[in-house]
C-alpha cells in the first residue's frame, strides 16, 4: 500500500501588528485564520490495530494542532518581541489579555514556518508533515511544503 495524504482544517481568530511595515498592517488588527494541515504516511495494515486503515486518527492530529497552535493563538495578539511593540504587549498582558511575543515578524509566512516546526515535533515517527496552508483572508494565504524545505 502506498502513501496517503490526509488533511484537517482549523479556524482561529488572532490579532497582530507588523512593526515597521509601510501599510495599514502596521496597526493592530486581526484575522479569521484558516489552517489546513496535511500529513502523509501509510495506512495501518495490522488487522488487530484499533486504527486499522488510518494514516493517523483525525482526532490525534486534531489534538496536536489544537495544543500547539489553536489553543495558543486563538484570540491572542502576536507581536515581534524584538520591536517596541513589546511595551504595548506588556500593557495588554497586565490587563489580562492573551499576548504572544514571537521571535519573528508575525506575517502569515513566518507564522506558517513556526507552525510547521511545532507540528513536526509532535507527529509520530511514521507520519510526516506534508504541507500547511495558512489563510489570512479570503484571497490571501501562505503555504509551507516539506518538499520545499
Amino acid at each position: 500500500m502506498g502513501n496517503i495524504r490526509i488533511t484537517k482544517q482549523f479556524n482561529f481568530e488572532t490579532g497582530h501588528a507588523l512593526y515597521g511595515y509601510d501599510g495599514k498592517c502596521r496597526n493592530v488588527h486581526g484575522h479569521s485564520y484558516k489552517l489546513s494541515v496535511t500529513v502523509i504516511g501509510r495506512p495501518i495494515t495490522d488487522t488487530s490495530h484499533v486504527k486499522l486503515g488510518m494514516v493517523i486518527d483525525f482526532g490525534d492530529l486534531k489534538k496536536i494542532v489544537m495544543e500547539e497552535i489553536v489553543d495558543q493563538f486563538d484570540h491572542a495578539t502576536v507581536f515581534n518581541k524584538n520591536t517596541p511593540h513589546v511595551d504595548l504587549a506588556k500593557e495588554l498582558m497586565d490587563r489580562g489579555h492573551s499576548v504572544i511575543l514571537a521571535d519573528y515578524q508575525p506575517t502569515s509566512e513566518n507564522m506558517v514556518i513556526d507552525f510547521a516546526a511545532r507540528i513536526k515535533a509532535r507527529l509520530p515517527h511514521n507520519i510526516a508533515l506534508h504541507s500547511l496552508r495558512l489563510q489570512e483572508t479570503d484571497t490571501s494565504f501562505a503555504e509551507w511544503y516539506a518538499a520545499d524545505n
